[in-house]
């Protein structure tokens, strides 16, 4: 079975789509919209800008999302989906591949994630690292027994856990685990501790345009990150959409239940080449590449 993954923030490059933009009059058409929906040239930053244009949170989410669900509808007939998921915004590109959203709901809705979660940044700073070499379950007891916020928020592979908290929680919790053997305890470059309560705000302030946007039955199942289980029912699929910015990314438990029911081929839908090196890391016997026209 084909199993087709959508990336998150952090997969964007300058120059992204503008292959798509100039040789699909679908895709033209589709950026053209997006540029309308957003109230700014997203194509002009996205094909022309700088680095730095483009790590601009209200930014990022956007174009990642674009150059999925893009990518995914100029495929055509070759995009045939037995199973979809996304990795944190990209769950957001799966639901809309798979048809369970509209490509304008679902960018409006990608919008204000973006939005939401940068005035929630600014509450409070915060931050996450990346934990190397140790298992799940050392990573979780120390996060527990640290008493300023701090939690696992992204289970990418086996032994990579990233954690997400308060600038002092997550100090604290990398010197801990870093006398506990990590191989490394890696701060990462973001601007605020997503997945994690701290994003609370940024989750009522979503909560309210998901209770207002329509979501239809998928054409497959979606494996959703709060629940790593496949979903078809639209009334799951929106409450567990809800709680995703609090929630953890269960992406090693994601990809270990698709290919459990069946996954035997994973394409990358979407700008990088990160889940496939994921996927491969937990379970390298798997076919991985990324989608292309």
């Amino acid at each position: 079975m084909k199993a087709y993954v959508f990336p998150g923030q952090g997969a964007q490059f300058v120059g992204m789509g503008k292959d798509l933009y100039e040789n699909s009059e679908l895709a033209k058409e589709m950026f053209e919209k997006a540029n309308e929906i957003l109230g700014f040239r997203i194509t002009d930053l996205m094909f022309e800008g700088t680095d730095e244009d483009l790590k601009q949170t209200k930014v990022t989410q956007p174009a990642v999302f674009l150059h999925s669900v893009i990518l995914a509808k100029v495929m055509g007939e070759s995009f045939k989906p037995e199973m979809t998921a996304g990795h944190s915004l990209g769950e957001f590109s799966a639901l809309v591949a798979a048809g369970a959203l509209s490509f304008e709901d679902g960018l409006v809705l990608v919008s204000k994630r973006a939005m939401a979660m940068q005035k929630a940044c600014e509450i409070e700073p915060s931050t996450m690292a990346a934990i190397i070499g140790l298992g799940d379950e050392v990573v979780e007891q120390v996060c527990n027994e640290i008493p300023d916020v701090v939690v696992p928020a992204n289970y990418n592979t086996n032994g990579q856990l990233v954690i997400s908290g308060s600038i002092v929680g997550v100090d604290k919790a990398c010197a801990k685990l870093t006398e506990m053997g990590a191989k490394r305890a890696l701060k990462l470059p973001v601007g605020g501790a997503f997945h994690s309560p701290l994003m609370e705000p940024a989750r009522v302030e979503l909560e309210a345009a998901i209770n207002e946007t329509k979501v239809s039955n998928p054409t497959c199942p979606v494996y959703q990150n709060v629940t790593a289980k496949a979903e078809t029912d639209p009334e799951i699929i929106k409450d567990n959409l809800k709680k995703q910015l609090t929630a953890s990314v269960k992406w090693t438990q994601t990809v270990n239940n698709m290919i459990s029911d069946g996954a035997t081929s994973f394409y990358e839908v979407g700008p990088g080449k990160a889940l496939q090196g994921m996927v491969k890391k937990i379970d390298r016997t798997m076919a991985c590449e990324s989608a292309v026209v």
